[in-house]
């Protein structure tokens, strides 16, 4: 294998020099906790929401999607919320600033544009089927960590947008079997794949160690040292995505074949071979993914 390009030095340094995001802390912190409070009511959060012309934008375009299949359109933010219901919309106002925020990056290079659109539908039906495939097993889970490891277990290859553009691009343009193939190519070009150039960006901006290790073990999770269940839960949440045809659009990775899931290691972190979180899981799959396209539709 050839040496890697770069030290780990050299690269937690690049990672440090990459712009932060300010809303990623916080996550549109006076939205999310006027929707977890008991309290609220519809004409307070749309007042919220109306303060932010993206979050408006796919909120509406969200509930008008062929999804809902509404008979008529929908412009008043308040039935939108009425339709969506507070759970849509508290991912809506999770996703929206980061989706903003990290779509604005570009490689230092000036080469041609990179697929987001592509990236952020990708990442946004992973943080979806992750908090399904999460649903089935018997934990309790008080915040959004099983959206979140979804939504963001691909950060790390926009950091190397900024940081290793001429490596990313290499990659966008070579084809792959399997994502595990693609690490091992980064690992070859740069010295960490993007699941630990992920990480490490996170950790530098406060995130839970929940969400941390699921974005750098995503790609084999058994080989987290905490809290596997979210690294397994994206690693299978990855793969239907993938079966469904929304691949991501940073690399050229053959079709995924269906059921190959199942012999995953992720799936065998989560679920045993018969048991009845594997039933549910499967039942949760079944009905989730051929509605993901259209549930995306409206985010993106």
């Amino acid at each position: 294998m050839p040496i890697a390009k770069y030290s780990d030095e050299i690269i937690r340094k690049r990672i440090n020099a990459c712009p932060k995001l300010a809303s990623l802390g916080r996550i549109n912190q006076a939205l999310r906790e006027l929707v977890n409070s008991e309290g609220s009511v519809s004409s307070q959060i749309a007042e919220i929401i109306r303060r932010d012309p993206s979050l408006t934008a796919r909120l509406l375009r969200m509930v008008n999607s062929v999804y809902y299949g509404l008979s008529n359109s929908v412009s008043n933010i308040e039935e939108a919320i009425f339709f969506l219901g507070l759970r849509q919309i508290r991912e809506l106002a999770m996703a929206t600033p980061v989706i903003e925020e990290m779509a604005s990056f570009q490689t230092s290079k000036g080469s041609a544009p990179l697929p987001w659109k592509d990236l952020w539908a990708h990442s946004l039906g992973t943080a979806i089927l992750t908090r399904e495939i999460l649903r089935a097993l018997p934990i309790t889970i008080d915040d959004d960590t099983d959206y979140l490891v979804g939504l963001l277990h691909n950060v790390g290859k926009v950091v190397m947008a900024h940081s290793f553009p001429e490596e990313l691009e290499m990659l966008v343009t070579t084809k792959f079997e399997t994502p595990e193939e693609v690490c091992h190519r980064e690992i070859e070009l740069i010295g960490w794949d993007h699941g630990q150039i992920g990480a490490i960006y996170l950790e530098r901006h406060k995130m839970s160690d929940e969400i941390v290790l699921a974005v750098q073990y995503h790609n084999n999770p058994a080989s987290a040292p905490r809290h596997q269940i979210f690294a397994a839960a994206v690693q299978v949440a990855d793969s239907l995505v993938r079966h469904a045809g929304i691949l991501g659009g940073f690399e050229q990775i053959q079709p995924i074949e269906k059921d190959s899931w199942l012999e995953l290691e992720g799936w065998h972190v989560l679920y045993s071979d018969d048991g009845d979180e594997t039933k549910l899981a499967r039942a949760a799959i079944d009905n989730a993914l051929p509605r993901l396209p259209q549930m995306l539709s409206g985010l993106v």
